[in-house]
């Protein structure tokens, strides 16, 4: 009321532009990375993946139609670990969280149930686990249930090692630990009996510019009263004597006497036991079973044929001589991560890669095709064409130029194509002409690809290919993820972005450096990745690197730049001189995530940071 008895007008509400607007699905319909695959001898056409970006998908029909059926329920969208129970297939458990700890990992929040087949979804606790690697339930009883969990990525945590509901996920205890450094990443019931259970732990860290594998917490652990009691089986006879990374865990159904266990250590490999793991044998050292050790080291025994073993890694191999010798089987992508065998019918499986989750009912000689919309995107742009096109860098696949819209019925294959680079870069389209585009990828790699002659050529800065080298052995460093982009006042002028930023004025036939190191320049974070096992430089950890750029839509000469270890630097020149506008009270090694300029203020600009590589979030 207003003085005087009149009614105050109501405030008018305030107007959202945005509010008609509503996602749209475009594609591209090809499948993205999962970690985790589960089937149910019982129902052969049922089978289920986990997305480490999209949640929980189903099949009823063997793979030929796929559904997400966690979407509504879920707080997080990776999947870690899922467990059916045989004795019920109503009663489904999912671990959240990727166990593959890339250094652009995504986390997840504990554990989650469905008594409905995953028509509903109730969460049950482990919250602070954040990557849940194995899930197992009792084939006789669906209340009984236990976790592999890994923990936290970037730091220790409590929340890890072995856990186990007797109750359906009401309660928790953890019955088998390692400490605040290490975490259980395998875990594996005796099919005969259910009792015996094995364990792998592994002794990881991840910081923003390393990955460390091995420690004193890793190894194999066996338990025969259901987890009640532990025996260590890591320094068994036959066993690597010194650091071991992460393990990989099998048993064979067909010999519940005979297990496998394929070992990250100088002198690992595929390892064999005939007596329950109180003594073993290499049977196998080939590095392709065991190379980039932290994003595989996955085994599993055939369930009929004790001399049958298969190992998950860039291929799909399969042992039929007792682990001596592997071949490879044709699988629909690389980089292979979990497989579910029917205890029914070894010939009936599904597995996961990449490039997502594919069926096969004749032991791989055929699989299903993987167009699940699950693709993981680093980073989209797009061009000024009307219809405006839309373009990102698939993780694990090529980089995509799709259409916002047809005069057609939709969207299809026919309205995308790959324009150069690889899966991890930035992509610039010429505002002269968007047939001409500039992508990136690892290892500074650049490339000019034209549309209509189909010429794609390399542009790279600087003419290096870094891989297998530490960041200190470069002469600039390049991010997985660098910059590239024009500049909207001259369509001439082409930005990459290292540890200095370059410039181009030819289309990348020559640079010329416009800055000195923008970085901290911090050398003792420039060394080389994968810790005392197995070395890994991809340029994922290199670090002191330039991680976005923007210039000013307003001003040209303006240009901002975010590093990955927490300053902002500005020119307002062109490059011919730079401040450190880094803002006060900002945690010092932040990772600026993306600067955007303001479109109204020369002199302004937005900056999202993370510390989540700090273990901060």
């Amino acid at each position: 009321m207003q003085p005087g008895g009149q009614m105050a007008t109501p405030p008018a509400e305030e107007k959202n532009p945005f509010k008609p607007l509503a996602y749209r699905q475009i594609g591209p319909f090809r499948g993205g990375r999962v970690t985790a695959v589960a089937g149910i001898t019982s129902q052969p056409f049922v089978y289920y993946f986990g997305a480490t970006g999209g949640g929980v998908w189903k099949t009823t029909d063997g793979g030929v139609n796929w559904e997400p059926i966690s979407d509504a329920f879920f707080k997080t969208g990776s999947v870690g670990a899922i467990g059916v129970a045989e004795s019920d297939p109503n009663v489904v458990y999912v671990g959240m969280g990727e166990s593959p700890i890339r250094g652009n990992v995504s986390h997840g929040d504990g554990m989650y149930k469905s008594s409905d087949a995953g028509k509903t979804w109730k969460k049950i606790g482990l919250e602070d686990t954040r990557h849940i690697a194995r899930v197992r339930v009792h084939p006789k009883n669906p209340d009984l249930v236990y976790v592999a969990a890994l923990g936290h990525t970037f730091g220790p945590n409590e929340q890890r090692g072995v856990f186990r509901s007797k109750d359906g996920g009401k309660t928790w205890e953890r019955v088998l630990q390692r400490g605040s450094k290490a975490g259980a990443i395998d875990l594996v019931l005796d099919p005969s009996n259910a009792n015996v259970i094995y364990a792998g732990f592994w002794e990881v860290i991840r910081r923003p510019w390393s990955l460390e594998s091995g420690g004193a917490g890793s190894g194999i652990f066996k338990s025969t009263d259901g987890g009640d009691t532990w025996t260590e089986l890591t320094r068994a006879p036959g066993m690597p004597r010194g650091v071991v990374g992460k393990v990989g865990i099998a048993v064979s159904p067909a010999n519940p006497e005979r297990v496998w266990a394929l070992v990250e250590a100088e002198d690992g490999g595929v390892f064999r036991s005939d007596n329950g793991g109180r003594t073993w044998t290499r049977t196998n050292e080939q590095r392709n079973l065991r190379q980039r050790a932290w994003y595989y080291t996955r085994i599993y025994a055939d369930t009929q044929n004790p001399e049958t073993v298969y190992v998950l890694n860039t291929g799909f191999y399969k042992s039929n001589d007792g682990g001596r010798t592997f071949n490879n089987i044709s699988v629909p992508h690389g980089d292979n991560h979990d497989l579910w065998i029917a205890p029914n019918d070894a010939a009936r499986m599904i597995n996961s890669n990449d490039g997502g989750a594919n069926v096969s009912f004749n032991g791989g000689r055929t699989w299903t095709e993987q167009d699940q919309a699950t693709a993981q995107f680093y980073r989209v742009t797009v061009d000024n064409d009307f219809p405006y096109h839309i373009y990102g860098a698939q993780q694990d696949n090529s980089t995509i130029k799709i259409a916002s819209r047809t005069n057609d019925f939709g969207i299809t294959e026919s309205d995308w194509y790959d324009v150069g680079g690889g899966e991890s870069g930035w992509i610039a389209p010429s505002p002269k002409d968007s047939n001409v585009v500039f992508a990136g990828s690892y290892g500074g790699y650049l490339t000019r690809y034209d549309h209509r002659t189909k010429q794609l050529r390399s542009v790279n800065v600087w003419p290096d290919n870094p891989m297998g080298y530490g960041a200190e052995g470069m002469k600039y460093r390049f991010q997985w993820n660098y910059p590239i982009l024009f500049s909207p006042h001259d369509p001439n002028v082409l930005y990459a972005a290292g540890d200095h930023l370059f410039r181009s004025t030819n289309e990348g036939q020559s640079w010329e450096a416009i800055s000195p190191d923008l970085t901290r320049n911090d050398k003792s974070k420039q060394g080389s990745s994968g810790g005392p096992i197995t070395k890994d430089n991809t340029s994922v950890e290199y670090y002191n690197t330039i991680f976005t750029v923007a210039e000013s839509p307003v001003q040209k000469g303006v240009i901002w730049a975010g590093t990955d270890d927490g300053l902002v630097q500005v020119t307002r020149d062109n490059g011919k001189s730079w401040s450190n506008v880094s803002p006060k009270g900002m945690p010092e090694w932040i990772q600026i995530n993306s600067v955007e300029a303001s479109p109204h203020e020369a002199g302004a600009a937005y900056v999202a940071a993370t510390m989540y590589k700090w273990d901060d979030f």
